[in-house]
């Protein structure tokens, strides 16, 4: 009897300050590596999705009108690689902390951020329609806001992997908006 009140005890007061559930310690040495891998291609094969639509936004992106403080064009590769790598080491972040059972929201989210991304490219590149390209990035601009507040809650420092991702959608929303107000021919 003693013994049950101690336990009842401990768990009754271990509450807020017992540590949150760690996947990481869970998983064998060899699935932490491996995890990294299946996230960073997971965010590539997104950007393979989204580059099926964008094969010839080079010549596309040339011939629109764009603002003054809009990149050329060789810009939008490199930043984006070095996005999803981010996304990619962000995600791999939470779920190697706690695991999918754990942190379900938080990479949901993360999976439609991705999935909004790809769309994006879609609806800008290859059906050329701008309206549904500005609602689709602030759409994205909203999942991305979400993932980084979801990730914030399990694991900081991948949040903060997200800041970068963040401020170029914010940007690319604006982007979006003057190029399709400045082609209404070519964006429908």
């Amino acid at each position: 009897m003693r013994l049950s009140l101690s336990s009842r005890h401990r768990s009754a007061t271990a509450g807020p300050t017992a540590a949150p559930p760690t996947h990481e310690r869970d998983l064998p040495m060899i699935r932490r590596p491996l995890g990294l891998v299946a996230w960073l291609a997971l965010c590539f094969a997104a950007a393979a999705v989204g580059g099926l639509a964008a094969s010839n936004a080079a010549t596309f992106y040339q011939a629109l009108s764009r603002p003054g403080w809009a990149p050329p064009g060789s810009v939008f590769g490199p930043v984006w690689s070095v996005l999803y790598a981010l996304m990619g080491v962000a995600a791999w972040q939470v779920w190697k902390e706690r695991g999918w059972r754990h942190a379900r929201g938080a990479l949901t989210l993360f999976l439609l951020q991705l999935a909004a991304n790809a769309l994006w490219s879609w609806l800008f590149f290859a059906w050329r329609l701008g309206a549904a390209a500005f609602v689709g990035a602030v759409v994205l601009w909203a999942l991305v806001a979400a993932t980084l507040i979801a990730f914030w809650r399990l694991r900081p420092w991948a949040a903060g992997l997200l800041v970068p991702y963040l401020l170029w959608v914010t940007f690319a929303c604006a982007l979006t908006l003057s190029v399709w107000r400045r082609n209404p021919q070519l964006l429908g």
